[in-house]
């Protein structure tokens, strides 16, 4: 006897929600712009696939509901959107640049990177696309490409603080700090600010002289708390000074706006395996090598901790193939004979052992890791733009 009543409820209620879906396609993507504006983004993102249903080919709007996702922190899907929306709409460059930014968000530059170029081929004075290529190309280890690159934006717009700062960081990376000054002067014209104080700290840092450069990035951190680099810096300049527990925060902090920023992943991690947090170790060392799956520093610490755990195996597949790449890391053929010794395999370890000792004969302790203290502010990787039919993201 319950069982017709039941269905009866289940009827009526679709009925009600039947009655009160829109029916109207524009008023679905009103609706969803609405919910979009007011950062409902499971809203909008519900009236955009209703209406992606019924229009699936209108590669805008999907398009806007790649933007919701990735507001959402739905970035995969996003980004899954972002592509089926290129299939038909290959040249539209705020669908690219969405992508784009997509990739960079997640600690993927090179696939980002993949993204601008086609940008940058159509519009190679677009400052958008060009700083954030640079900055890709700076988390590449790559800053004289993005000095490269940027140079001729800022002969184009010479009264333009984004560029020269981004330039700035480009020649610092790159070793030229007479071209960085001349950046940081221009940046100064108007005042300190945020971006000359980072760029202060950073020469400081480089000089050696912590207690000046730490005046300068806490001043930097305090007049923009959000500047990309800035905390991740300033955490590297506390836990040289021993500040171990205020330097955290700083890599907190940096973390809170980039998820994937190397050094601040791998500050953390270090500081979390002295503290026998091995696995929350792991998963900042995972995020750095997001970004950087080559670093060889990184790659050595992620083994230490497999050896660490008793994951004997997996740390020395890991050594090996590290010590493959590269021959005359020392720590790294010192780090596979202990774990040969452990495996009890004492003939491998003897000649990992003796491999380290000639590698240290040359010269070579550990490759250069290329993770960069900090990344460049592109303004690009502001907010990501919808197209029309939504507001911009």
């Amino acid at each position: 006897m319950m069982q017709p009543r039941i269905a009866a409820g289940w009827l009526l209620a679709l009925a009600l929600l039947q009655a009160q879906a829109p029916a109207d396609p524009s008023e679905r993507l009103r609706l969803a712009a609405a919910a979009f504006e007011a950062g409902d983004m499971p809203a909008a993102i519900g009236h955009y696939r209703a209406f992606l249903q019924e229009f699936p080919e209108a590669a805008e709007i999907r398009s806007n509901l790649g933007a919701a996702l990735v507001a959402n922190g739905q970035i995969d899907e996003g980004i899954r959107e972002y592509r089926l929306a290129l299939k038909h709409l290959p040249n539209n460059p705020r669908v690219r640049m969405n992508l784009a930014l997509a990739y960079y968000k997640t600690g993927r530059p090179e696939e980002a990177a993949r993204e601008l170029e086609p940008l940058l081929a159509q519009q190679p004075l677009d400052p958008k696309p060009a700083l954030l290529m640079a900055d890709c190309l700076i988390l590449a280890g790559r800053p004289e490409a993005a000095a490269k690159l940027l140079e001729p934006l800022a002969e184009e717009y010479p009264k333009d603080r984004a560029i020269a700062y981004a330039l700035g960081i480009a020649w610092l990376r790159a070793n030229d700090e007479d071209r960085a000054q001349k950046m940081l002067d221009q940046i100064l014209r108007d005042g300190a600010t945020a971006e000359s104080e980072f760029l202060f700290g950073q020469l400081e840092y480089r000089r050696q002289n912590l207690l000046k450069a730490a005046e300068h990035l806490a001043r930097a951190v305090e007049l923009d708390p959000k500047l990309p680099g800035a905390h991740s810096l300033y955490g590297q300049v506390l836990r040289s000074n021993g500040r171990l527990d205020e330097a955290a925060e700083q890599f907190r902090l940096e973390l809170e706006i980039n998820p994937f920023e190397p050094v601040a992943n791998i500050e953390l991690a270090m500081l979390r395996k002295q503290e026998g947090q091995l696995e929350e170790a792991l998963k900042h060392l995972a995020r750095a090598l997001q970004v950087r799956p080559t670093d060889p520093g990184v790659l050595l610490q992620r083994a230490s901790i497999y050896a660490q755990q008793g994951r004997l195996e997996l740390a020395r597949q890991e050594l090996e193939s590290l010590v493959k790449a590269y021959p005359r890391f020392a720590e790294a053929h010192a780090a596979l004979a202990t774990v040969y010794y452990k495996l009890n395999r004492p003939a491998d370890g003897d000649r990992a052992r003796e491999a380290a000792r000639r590698a240290r004969l040359a010269g070579q302790a550990q490759p250069g890791s290329a993770v960069p203290a900090a990344p460049a502010k592109p303004a690009a990787a502001r907010k990501p733009a919808a197209a029309k039919a939504a507001p911009k993201q």
